[in-house]
């Protein structure tokens, strides 16, 4: 009975190791036969690549100065994995604050069952100048197919003690193993933001004592893992990528040298505006004289408000200025510059929009934002890294004004949609308010679709439609049109129907920003599945509705629209002679439990005329991935509705 129970034990904690073990890093060159015959992920089968590990580590030394060696080593599965070849690492390069070095990359292939490694050439590791704060460090391995294991390393040197690297677990392609360890001296003491969903497989601390010039200190050593991350999806309105990775930020607090004065890091954002004010490239051009302004302020002064003089120079600016596609919130080669050439960065576009109204006496302000694919502001962490563009605030009255020129579809009545549900922080140098306003939106956002249409006894319909689109969707429609051209535009229209024609489109009001866009169409659709006997149509007709996005039984981040939307479809047919309705969609009124969703149909059937109206309204701008399941269970059910049959039978 021992003997059975020891080999029972034994067993037991055979397993439990072998369900325990964790991956491991290898050095740089060294790798198992295994990996290089790996055909898979086995956490994410359809994966294209792997990271087999991502390997970090930030220490300060001595002096402290700061520094991240990092590996990284990568399995490519197929070829639609061998995009993970092309590496772009950028980095603070003005002030030479970070740089780059000791950078080894190669590419490792089996071959006749050994391992054949492929280095590559140093000429090919290239510089790039992003701006003339960034750079960025580009190469791209050699030799890479499907089956090949990749890997790099590299030294990331920082000569701020407070810019502490950010790390992150999860990428876009799975992970097996990421492992991030940091060695701080106990004069430095830091906040830790923790963005994780998985259990850390290793969350060690140990220290050790250190001397210096005659000082002995203890250096802090954490080592923090994650093994098996999914990579994280691009899923169908989800904000930043950046904000949704599994990730350790480390936020400075304070210093105190043995047996000194505690030196405080932490800054308010009092303090960043005033480093904006006073910043040569940002607050230092707000009042730089342009070429031949004076007309401009000459004829806004003939306007009677302040919002129309905003609307004139906004107007102005928009047109003249031609954005280089760089977000910033500090400018390159400054306001006169870039005003000369008609050509510039967001920071300044913006800031010429900026120094022509307040010329012009309108009370504005300048304002640092973060679009949204550069990840929420948090107003906990008072950083300037947080925003990556300068734009224009105005309060008048009631009303607030978020201005960004660097668009030609923007309007001055928006504040743009990639800015909302974010924090933007206002400088009022004079008087001192260096402030935070949470931008979103308050109103809904608006679609109409109104449809006449005569359905023919031949099994076809012909009608008309008209789409009334307000605010950002008035923005989007236009910009599409003129970004695509009709004939792509009608495509997105029809949703690639081979079945439903456009004959004719005609716009209302595109020139005029403050009323809504109206779409005239004519329209005619071959009614499939029609015969002798039957004719089956369905109402829902150029909108945005036809085909539900959120498909996806899981989801890994919030749902994030931006704004409020609400939608109106409104549909008279008139059915053939000799023909009667078979089937009717039945009226629904239906809601999320918390009411943050409503939709409803009404159908009626007044002689020869079936009238049939549909009502959605979205009252959240961001559905919490907490309660997915109800949010799919509703929209699948909505769906299904919007593209419920009516049924004609003939008499």
């Amino acid at each position: 009975m021992t003997k059975t129970f020891t080999l029972i034990l034994a067993c037991a904690i055979t397993l439990t190791v072998k369900a325990q073990t964790i991956p491991t890093t290898q050095t740089f060159g060294k790798i198992d036969k295994a990996d290089l015959e790996l055909k898979s992920c086995d956490f994410e089968m359809d994966a294209n690549a792997m990271v087999l590990f991502n390997k970090g580590e930030i220490s300060y030394d001595s002096n402290f100065d700061l520094s991240m060696e990092r590996h990284v080593r990568i399995k490519i599965f197929n070829d639609k994995g061998k995009n993970q070849a092309n590496v772009r690492l950028e980095y603070f390069s003005g002030g030479h604050v970070e740089y780059i070095n000791g950078v080894q990359a190669q590419t490792i292939n089996l071959v006749d069952g050994k391992p054949e490694i492929t280095k590559i050439d140093k000429k090919l590791i290239y510089t790039e100048l992003v701006d003339k704060s960034r750079s960025a460090l580009v190469f791209s391995l050699p030799n890479v197919k499907a089956g090949s294991v990749i890997e790099y390393k590299y030294v990331l040197n920082t000569n701020s003690i407070a810019n502490f690297p950010d790390w992150y677990f999860q990428d876009k392609i799975p992970s097996r193993y990421s492992e991030l360890t940091t060695i701080i001296p106990e004069q430095l003491y830091f906040s830790l933001k923790t963005n994780v969903t998985q259990p850390f497989i290793k969350n060690s601390e140990e220290s050790d004592a250190r001397t210096a010039n005659g000082v002995t200190y203890k250096m802090q050593k954490t080592t923090k893992a994650i093994a098996n991350i999914r990579s994280l999806p691009d899923e169908p309105y989800m904000s930043s990528f950046v904000d949704n990775l599994q990730s350790l930020t480390y936020q400075l607090v304070s210093m105190q040298p043995v047996g000194g004065v505690i030196k405080k890091f932490t800054d308010s954002w009092p303090k960043v505006g005033g480093v904006l004010a006073d910043d040569s490239d940002f607050g230092m051009q707000l009042k730089r004289k342009l070429e031949d302004e004076e007309a401009i302020i000459a004829k806004a002064a003939g306007y009677k408000t302040n919002e129309e003089k905003i609307a004139y120079i906004f107007s102005i600016v928009k047109d003249a200025m031609k954005w280089n596609g760089s977000n910033s919130w500090y400018t390159n080669e400054g306001t006169v510059k870039a005003w000369e050439k008609k050509t510039g960065n967001a920071a300044e576009i913006n800031l010429i929009l900026y120094h022509l109204l307040k010329k012009a006496g309108v009370p504005v302000y300048p304002m640092v934002v973060s679009s949204r694919n550069h990840g929420k502001v948090s107003s906990y962490y008072p950083f300037l890294y947080q925003f990556n563009k300068a734009v224009v605030y105005a309060e008048l009255g009631d009303k607030t004004f978020v201005l960004d020129a660097t668009d030609k579809f923007n309007i001055y009545k928006e504040t743009p949609a990639s800015l909302l549900n974010s924090q933007g922080l206002y400088i009022d140098k004079d008087k001192g308010i260096f402030d935070l306003v949470l931008l979103k939106k308050e109103e809904p956002v608006r679609q109409v679709t109104l449809i006449n249409a005569e359905i023919k006894p031949t099994g076809k319909m012909q009608g008309t439609a008209q789409i009334n689109s307000f605010s950002y969707n008035r923005i989007s429609s236009l910009s599409r049109f003129k970004t695509d051209g009709e004939k792509k535009y009608i495509e997105f229209l029809t949703d690639n129907s081979n079945n439903l024609k456009v004959t004719s489109l005609k716009f209302d009001n595109a020139e005029v920003d403050t009323l809504p866009l109206k779409q005239n169409i004519d329209f005619t659709q071959e009614l499939t599945g029609s015969d002798d006997n039957y004719i089956y149509f369905n109402a829902n007709l150029f909108t945005s509705l036809r085909t539900n996005p959120f498909l996806s039984e899981g989801r890994a981040t919030d749902i994030e629209f931006g704004y409020h939307n609400n939608y109106l479809i409104s549909g008279t047919f008139t059915i053939p002679a000799n023909y009667k309705v078979d089937a009717l969609p039945k009226p629904v009124n239906m809601a999320m439990p918390d009411n943050s969703i409503v939709f409803k149909r009404a159908v009626s059937n007044e002689g020869v005329n079936i009238v049939i109206r549909y009502s959605i309204d979205f009252k959240n701008a961001v559905y919490s991935r907490a309660n997915y399941a109800e949010f799919y269970d509703f929209n699948k059910k909505m769906y299904e509705f919007l593209n419920g049959q009516i049924v004609l039978k003939k008499s």
